[in-house]
């Protein structure tokens, strides 16, 4: 009950604890939900900064339908109606670049962080 540690062997527990900290991943942050208006034919913000795993949220303030669709459809939201919601789920292998389906001219990209 009485052991005395010496510094050597308090230095190497440091040692050793501070080995198994820079070697074990950190646990990733908690998913975000990054939201995106559509207004004026517009997605605001254009550029979403994201990562993989966070949540991508279109919301449309606009009377007619839109969509956020990949270049070549690789995902794709579906319609969205004026008051409506959209959302996807980053994932590392996705397509970056998006436009809506019914009006081409509209433009946005995801930066993956």
């Amino acid at each position: 009950m009485g052991q005395t540690l010496s510094r050597r062997d308090v230095i190497g527990g440091a040692a050793a604890s501070a080995a198994v900290l820079i070697t074990t991943p950190l646990r990733a942050a908690a998913p975000v939900v990054h939201d995106v208006a559509i207004k004026s034919f517009a997605y605001e913000p254009a550029v979403v900064r994201v990562h993989v795993g966070d949540m991508i949220r279109w919301t449309n303030h606009d009377v007619a339908p839109h969509t956020a669709s990949a270049d070549e459809f690789g995902w794709d939201t579906g319609e969205i109606v004026k008051g409506g919601t959209g959302k996807i789920t980053v994932t590392e292998d996705m397509k970056k670049s998006y436009f809506c389906a019914f009006h081409p001219h509209m433009r946005g990209s995801i930066e993956i962080l």
